[in-house]
């Protein structure tokens, strides 16, 4: 658990404040409800309980010191950056009847208050969270995206399916957390399992039957989804990602693979597997069903060929349930493979290829993924989320492919305090990819920028390709204006929907949309918006 130590944590704190301020009226928000007794809520978790404390009543589950109210059971997490443990104190003070540790009980503690100790706190505060709303799970089908890229667009999709099916739904990822009271700020891309379980339950609540999420690498070890079955599990591709988390390449696919082992309830019902990819091939016969998707050799779900253009793309999916005739304002090769896990998904839920066809129709864009700026310029100004090697190059392919006699100008930097060893094979790629690199900053943190952007230049500077340099991102992005010439593409890549940038200990607004749009404005454009206001036209990430 990550307790307000960072600068990008003050972040995190600051959505999920607010999160919880906007669900206030929710009778299931932030894990709280009727009281319970704590043998009850503990149900199924390994523990050591003190006799006495069997009828003890619980209000709340909580695992956040902040945000415990009086009657709660407080989980003392380790996390990345802090311990839990530390903050015990500070969960009396708000109320705490009832404390859940790894770490047995110490001499002394207030009176009237129970310690529990746990073999495995992050597992048992998904199960006592679940126990304590009544299993909202049970009342879904649920459906998890995992992979490197793609998570958010896909999920997007079935999301975007299940609406055109006339059900209430939810949905889980980078950009947001949906459900059908509203939306929210998303502090981490998949909730902590006391959050997740709330939402569960406002979403059964008011009458849904399924949920979307994306599953990311963290929080599969983390246990987040603990006790979660899934209806559907997709994988859509691995690549470099996250290595100063995992540490190995094999670390963060069997992060990956946990979601298709099962997470504390039995394996999923159907695996949705890119099989182009070679760690989707190692994936299949995990679940009680496989599907395959993909363009290459003898997929379940494919498609022989595509249409391609800035408007989207068309295409029939052949698929076990047959054809599916798929018109999409998504963007881009990689959006096909995004589209057929999609459709993948969807079969798995049961739902008709004709409600299929109408959510795939109606899904008009993803926010900062391939992202039009359009204020009548001559040249074409694309804001996308890719931040990693192998988003940048389908980004950057997918231009070239779009647009192929025009230049391809991309602006990107790395973010700080994260891991060091993509930033040269980023690098590398724009330089072999691009006819103009200009690199700046990304959320640089506490690192020198110039330190992160010599890092990028390590690996650029083996392929010949020119290059600029300009750490001011703003002044950046205006760099880039300047240099396009009609027929131009410039790509601003790497922080898509953030309305944010993190320097050293300091938080700033700051979005690429609205930069480049002041850019243009500046000099002297200010043609008609051909843009998607809440969006983009959904890039592959």
């Amino acid at each position: 658990m990550k307790i307000g130590v960072s600068q990008e944590e003050q972040i995190q704190d600051a959505a999920t404040n607010q999160a919880d301020r906007q669900r206030k009226h929710s009778a299931r928000a932030s894990a709280s409800g009727s009281p319970s007794k704590l043998s009850e809520v503990l149900q199924g978790v390994e523990k050591t309980l003190p006799s006495n404390a069997n009828s003890l009543q619980i209000l709340q589950v909580a695992c956040d010191s902040r945000k415990v109210k009086p009657g709660a059971l407080f989980f003392a997490l380790h996390g990345a950056k802090a311990d839990g443990n530390k903050f015990i104190q500070d969960a009396f003070k708000r109320g705490a009847v009832a404390i859940a540790s790894e770490q047995p009980a110490p001499a002394t503690f207030p009176v009237g208050v129970a310690w529990i100790q746990v073999r495995e706190a992050r597992r048992a505060l998904a199960i006592t969270a679940a126990n304590f709303l009544a299993h909202p799970a049970d009342a879904l089908q649920l459906v998890a995206v995992t992979g490197t890229n793609g998570k958010t667009t896909t999920t997007s999709v079935v999301d975007a399916i299940i609406k055109a099916s006339g059900a209430k739904t939810g949905l889980f990822g980078t950009i947001a957390y949906h459900t059908p009271l509203g939306d929210y700020p998303a502090p981490n891309t998949t909730p902590e399992s006391v959050d997740l379980q709330g939402f569960f339950a406002e979403i059964r609540d008011a009458g849904g039957r399924y949920a979307v999420l994306e599953a990311s690498s963290h929080s599969l070890p983390m246990d987040r989804l603990w006790g979660c079955h899934f209806q559907a599990a997709v994988f859509t591709n691995l690549t470099r990602e996250h290595m100063d988390y995992h540490k190995t390449f094999e670390d963060y696919f069997a992060a990956k693979k946990r979601l298709f082992e099962g997470t504390g309830a039995g394996v999923p019902e159907v695996a949705v597997l890119n099989t182009d990819d070679e760690f989707g091939k190692r994936l299949a016969g995990l679940a009680k069903k496989t599907v395959t998707y993909g363009l290459e050799g003898d997929a379940d779900i494919t498609t022989k060929k595509f249409q391609l253009t800035f408007d989207g793309l068309t295409f029939t999916a052949h698929t076990p349930n047959g054809k599916v005739r798929v018109v999409s304002r998504l963007v881009g090769r990689i959006n096909v493979y995004n589209l057929l896990a999609a459709i993948g998904a969807a079969q798995a839920l049961g739902l008709p290829n004709e409600v299929i066809e109408n959510g795939i129709r109606n899904l008009e864009s993803v926010s900062g993924r391939f992202q039009r700026i359009d204020l009548g310029q001559p040249f074409l100004v694309i804001v996308d989320y890719a931040h990693t090697d192998d988003a940048l190059e389908n980004l950057i392919r997918t231009s070239r492919e779009l647009n192929p006699k025009g230049r391809v100008i991309t602006l990107f930097g790395c973010g700080g305090e994260k891991d060091r060893t993509k930033r040269p094979v980023m690098g590398e790629v724009t330089g072999r990819l691009s006819d103009l690199t200009i690199l700046s900053s990304d959320n640089p943190r506490s690192e020198d920028p110039l330190k992160i952007i010599s890092d990028i230049i390590v690996g650029l500077q083996k392929t010949g390709g020119k290059y600029l340099i300009e750490p001011d991102r703003e002044k950046a992005i205006g760099m880039a204006m300047e240099e396009a010439r009609s027929g131009d593409i410039v790509l601003l890549a790497g922080k898509g929907h953030e309305n944010y940038q993190i320097i050293a200990d300091k938080t700033f607004e700051f979005d690429d949309r609205e930069m480049a749009r002041r850019a243009l404005r500046e000099r002297g454009f200010e043609g008609p918006r051909n843009e998607h206001e809440n969006g983009g036209s959904g890039f592959g990430t």
